[in-house]
């Protein structure tokens, strides 16, 4: 168990600093760039959490689907601006650039996107409040999750060499790039450098 306080949030920054990032691959120019938060807040018992979304039915792409809280990145916004203006947009998360613990490795997908994710700390007291044209609902999904054996798998699908990851939660089967990037976030915890980046997506994620 992880509980939410100071000690956590220096053992997360120091592992997120440990961690060396890919360096830059030749990516299609016809990516577009896009960040996601790893947004860690306290869950309802006082461990360490980190906010999942549910997207909107509403959404034009990927909606219904699991996905951490992000988006594209504005004309001249970094990633880490991306990530942190898309917190606030989504889940009325204002947070300023010293709650950012680090990033990881960047995620190429299938539907065009380069997405960074970045790791940011909330405090317990954060107001959280979805905005109901992006957000079905919010969760809090405790670290000790994500850290079990069984909550990920690997699987071969008859339309790619490259394995698709799954992250198992509750009844529910959560795909990448989503569960890339929880994975590779769980992978840091541990104090491995866990590359991501070849894992594959579902077909219906391909657009």
């Amino acid at each position: 168990m992880r509980p939410f306080d100071d000690a956590t949030r220096r053992n997360i920054a120091n592992a997120c600093a440990t961690f060396t990032r890919a360096p830059d691959a030749a990516r299609p120019q016809a990516l577009k760039r896009a960040a996601v938060a790893v947004a860690l807040t306290a869950s309802g018992e006082g461990d360490t959490a980190f906010l999942l979304t549910l997207r909107a039915s509403s959404l034009r792409a990927h909606r219904g689907q699991w996905a951490l809280p992000g988006g594209r990145c504005d004309e001249g916004e970094t990633p880490v601006e991306a990530a942190l203006r898309e917190l606030d947009e989504e889940l009325g998360v204002k947070l300023a650039g010293d709650a950012v613990l680090g990033t990881l490795d960047d995620y190429p997908t299938r539907s065009g996107y380069l997405i960074t994710p970045v790791v940011v700390w909330a405090e317990a007291s954060t107001a959280i409040v979805p905005n109901p044209q992006e957000v079905a609902s919010v969760h809090r999904i405790g670290l000790d999750t994500i850290e079990r054996e069984d909550a990920f798998d690997f699987i071969a699908i008859p339309e790619s060499a490259r394995r698709m990851i799954r992250f198992h939660l509750g009844g529910s089967l959560i795909h990448a790039p989503t569960a890339a990037l929880i994975y590779q976030f769980r992978e840091v915890l541990a104090g491995r450098a866990t590359r991501v980046s070849e894992l594959e997506q579902p077909v219906f994620a391909w657009k």
